[in-house]
C-alpha cells in the first residue's frame, strides 16, 4: 500500500469493513426472511383452514365459497391444496389423498407438521372441529398444505430485495466515502500545491490554515526550513568570511612571487624567498583549518576509541616545541603522573592544542616568554591546560574569541584557532574555557573520561 494515495488508502481501510458487515446482515436478513416467510404462511394455512371449515359448516359441505377459492389457488404466491373430512370420516370435499406425516395422531385439534406430497415436501395443517352436518355430530378434519418451494421462493424474493437495498446503500456509502475523502483531503492538496509552486530559494515559513492531524508536519517542515536557511546563512557567511581571509595571504604570495625574480642581491633574495616560504605557510595553514573548521561543521561524530590524553598533548608538544624554542621561550610539558584515558580523534584534539600554541606565540605580544602545557583530571572530566605570561585578553572578551573569524586585536591570526578548539571540544562532549590572568592567559579544556 506504500505506492497507493492517500485517498485510495483511507477509501481501502473503511470499505472493506463495511463490505463484511453487509454481508453479516445479508445473511442474517436471508434468516430473518426465512423465518418470516414460515410465520406467514403458516398463518396462511390456518386461515384457509377455518375459512373452508366455515364454508363446510355453513353449506353442509356441499362447496366452498368463491371467496375461500380464490384464497386457496392463491395464497401468498403460492396454491393451497385441502383436504376435509366429515364426522366418521366420510369424504367431503377437496383432494382425495392428503399428505400424512409419521408424527400426527387423532388427537391433535391443531398440528402443522413436514411431509412429502407427490415427491415434493410440503408444510401440512391438520385442524379438528366438532361439527353437526345434518343428523352427523363428530370431529369434522380440515388438512391444507403447501409446497415448500413456494415458501423458499417467498423467501428468497425477500431476501433478492434485501440484498438489492443493501448493495445499493453499499454503492451510496462507497460514493460518499469517495467524495468525502476527495473534500476532506483538499487541504493537503492545496498545501501540497502551494508548497509546489514554492521557487527554491523560498524558504519562508509555511502560514497557511491545515487541520489538526497536519499541523504537527507543518510545524516540522517549518522547523526544517528554518534549519536549512540558517545552514545556508551560515554556508555564505563562511564563504564571505573565508574568501576575505585568504585574500590578503594570496595578495602576499602573488606580491613576493612578482618581486623575487628581480632580486639579484643574494642575501636580499634569500631573505625573500624565506618570506614567501612563510607566506605560503601561512596560506597553507590557514588553508587547512579552513578545512578543519568544515569537516568539523558537517562531519557526524563517529564512535571514538580510547586513547591517552597525555601521550597526545606530549606527541603535539614534541614537535612544536622547536618552533617556540626558536624564539628564545621557555617551553614546559608538565604531563599528569598517571594514565588518563579519553575516547576522542587524536588528530582533532592535537589540531585543537597545535591551536592554542599557536595562539598563544601569535597574540603573546612582545612580553611572552615562557609556554607552559599541563594535564590533570578534574572530577570525570581530563582537564589539558596551555599557560602564557603574554598579554592577554580582557574578562569581556572570553566568550568572542570562539566566534569565527573574531580577531580582538589587530594581528596575524586569522581568527580561526580558537573556533577550531571550541568546534573540537563540543564534538567530544566537552568545553573550551578562557581564564584570564594578572599576567597572561590560560586556555582550559575538558574532555569527559572515558
Amino acid at each position: 500500500m506504500t505506492s497507493m494515495s492517500l485517498r485510495t488508502r483511507l477509501f481501502m481501510l473503511i470499505l472493506p469493513p463495511l463490505l463484511l458487515l453487509s454481508i453479516i446482515l445479508g445473511f442474517w436478513r436471508f434468516e430473518v426472511a426465512q423465518r418470516t416467510s414460515e410465520t406467514l404462511f403458516d398463518r396462511s394455512l390456518l386461515a384457509a383452514a377455518l375459512a373452508i371449515s366455515r364454508d363446510v359448516a355453513i353449506s353442509g359441505g356441499d362447496a366452498l365459497s368463491p371467496s375461500t377459492r380464490d384464497f386457496v389457488s392463491d395464497a401468498g404466491g403460492g396454491e393451497l391444496f385441502y383436504h376435509v373430512t366429515g364426522p366418521g370420516g366420510i369424504y367431503i370435499t377437496g383432494y382425495a389423498y392428503p399428505p400424512v406425516s409419521s408424527g400426527q395422531t387423532d388427537e391433535d385439534r391443531l398440528n402443522y407438521t413436514d411431509a412429502e406430497y407427490r415427491g415434493e415436501p410440503v408444510r401440512v395443517l391438520r385442524m379438528a372441529e366438532s361439527t353437526t352436518i345434518g343428523n352427523l355430530t363428530g370431529d369434522t378434519i380440515v388438512t391444507v398444505w403447501q409446497r415448500e418451494s413456494d415458501r423458499n421462493a417467498f423467501a428468497a424474493a425477500l431476501a433478492r430485495r434485501a440484498a438489492a437495498l443493501i448493495a445499493s446503500l453499499m454503492a451510496a456509502l462507497a460514493l460518499v466515502v469517495w467524495f468525502g475523502v476527495k473534500i476532506g483531503l483538499r487541504p493537503l492538496n492545496d498545501l501540497q500545491d502551494a508548497i509546489q509552486h514554492r521557487s527554491p530559494d523560498d524558504l519562508r515559513d509555511i502560514r497557511r490554515a491545515v487541520p489538526a492531524e497536519v499541523f504537527g508536519i507543518v510545524a516540522t517542515l517549518n522547523r526544517l526550513f528554518g534549519q536549512v536557511r540558517q545552514s545556508i546563512e551560515d554556508h555564505q557567511a563562511f564563504i564571505s568570511n573565508a574568501a576575505h581571509q585568504l585574500r590578503n595571504p594570496a595578495s602576499a604570495l602573488l606580491s613576493l612571487a612578482e618581486v623575487l625574480p628581480d632580486v639579484r642581491d643574494p642575501q636580499e633574495r634569500r631573505q625573500r624567498e624565506r618570506e614567501l616560504i612563510a607566506a605560503a605557510r601561512k596560506s597553507a595553514r590557514l588553508a587547512n583549518q579552513l578545512l578543519s573548521l568544515e569537516r568539523l561543521r558537517y562531519d557526524e561524530a563517529p564512535a571514538y576509541d580510547a586513547h591517552e590524553l597525555n601521550a597526545i598533548a606530549a606527541e603535539v608538544c614534541s614537535d612544536f616545541a622547536p618552533s617556540i624554542l626558536s624564539r628564545d621561550m621557555d617551553f614546559d610539558f608538565e604531563p599528569y603522573a598517571d594514565s588518563i584515558p579519553i575516547k576522542g580523534d587524536p588528530v582533532l584534539l592535537g589540531e585543537a592544542i597545535t591551536n592554542l600554541l599557536e595562539n598563544a606565540l601569535t597574540h603573546g605580544g612582545a612580553s611572552l616568554s615562557a609556554i607552559r602545557v599541563s594535564t590533570k583530571i578534574e572530577g570525570q572530566s581530563a582537564v589539558l591546560m596551555v599557560e602564557d605570561d603574554g598579554v592577554g585578553i580582557p574578562d569581556v572578551s572570553g566568550q568572542a574569541a570562539f566566534k569565527r573569524f573574531a580577531q580582538l586585536s589587530e594581528g596575524e591570526g586569522s581568527g580561526l584557532g580558537l573556533a577550531i578548539v571550541q568546534d573540537v571540544l563540543r564534538r567530544h562532549g566537552g568545553d573550551a574555557e578562557l581564564v584570564p590572568q594578572e599576567l597572561g592567559l590560560i586556555v582550559k579544556l575538558k574532555i569527559p573520561l572515558a
